[in-house]
């Protein structure tokens, strides 16, 4: 290591996505330790864990990938309001709730690509030697996306306002500004926890496009599971993420809710990041 690179890493990227360095390392791509080791044997200081931040929030929107679908979520929230302002009455609610339905839908495919990205593009050695400890790895990955679902769920509010008073301006009738605060937080944080489910299922499965299949397509096959009787439709009640966080976004959650809501969220997200996390410690990297 160089005298220039006493911390292991600058904080930038490496050209395929991993963490960059400034200095020569040696393959210490071990699974634990408190830093890397350099070639003349001295145990460097361990990467800041706000670098690592930096580095993964920036592997949101650097990737050719991230920006594909960066401009795909923009512009399809801008279409839900346009849309839904045609055929409804100048609701800032309404219209805010339209342009985050993007949002639950892909920014958790944009959480799976994060997340699986090492092992999509074989970076993964070279991150885990830079940064043995792969549970800070795994942490910087998913703060960022599930802190750029909040954002998004604010900027889609945001935009809604602007959108409200258009629609009333062209369509000649009053704009509707009431907000429910509940309904507001239950909305946001719907989106949190889709995104920490694709967090989950990319960690468990370190597939692409196994995990975005798996995401997608969950919401129909519970609904088929939902017409299967009275058992089918107990399961979905109570397993289905899609649907216990129905109370959340109306503002209307309830006890027997709530433990619906925890026992859906323990299956999709609990579970799977708990094992996918166990699952990347032990793998072997080549």
């Amino acid at each position: 290591m160089s005298a220039t690179g006493a911390t292991g890493a600058t904080g930038g990227m490496s050209g395929a996505g991993g963490l960059g360095a400034t200095g020569g390392m040696s393959g210490t791509g071990g699974r634990g330790g408190a830093g890397a080791m350099s070639h003349t044997g001295r145990v460097l200081a361990p990467i800041p864990f706000r670098r690592l931040l930096v580095v993964e929030a920036r592997k949101l929107a650097d990737t050719r990938s991230g920006k594909i679908m960066t401009a795909v979520l923009a512009a399809l929230a801008l279409a839900a309001v346009a849309g839904r302002g045609f055929v409804t009455d100048p609701k800032l609610q309404t219209l805010a709730f339209s342009a985050g339905m993007p949002i639950a839908t892909l920014m958790p495919v944009l959480a799976i690509l994060a997340v699986t990205g090492e092992w999509s593009h074989r970076t993964a050695l070279t991150t885990f030697t830079l940064e043995p400890r792969r549970g800070r790895v795994l942490a910087a990955k998913y703060v960022p996306a599930m802190a750029a679902a909040l954002a998004a769920s604010l900027l889609a509010a945001l935009v809604a306002v602007p959108a409200t008073a258009a629609v009333a301006a062209v369509r000649g009738v009053p704009a509707v500004w009431e907000m429910n605060p509940l309904a507001l937080l239950g909305w946001a944080g719907t989106n949190v926890l889709m995104v920490a489910m694709g967090l989950a299922l990319g960690t468990l499965l370190l597939n692409a496009p196994a995990a975005i299949v798996v995401y997608l397509v969950n919401p129909m096959l519970w609904s088929v599971v939902g017409r299967l009787g009275d058992t089918g439709e107990t399961l979905a009640g109570w397993l289905d993420l899609n649907a216990t966080v129905a109370p959340l976004v109306t503002g209307d959650m309830t006890g027997g809710g709530a433990a619906r809501l925890a026992v859906s969220a323990a299956l999709w997200i609990v579970l799977p990041m708990t094992a996918g996390a166990v699952r990347v410690a032990r793998k072997e990297v080549g």
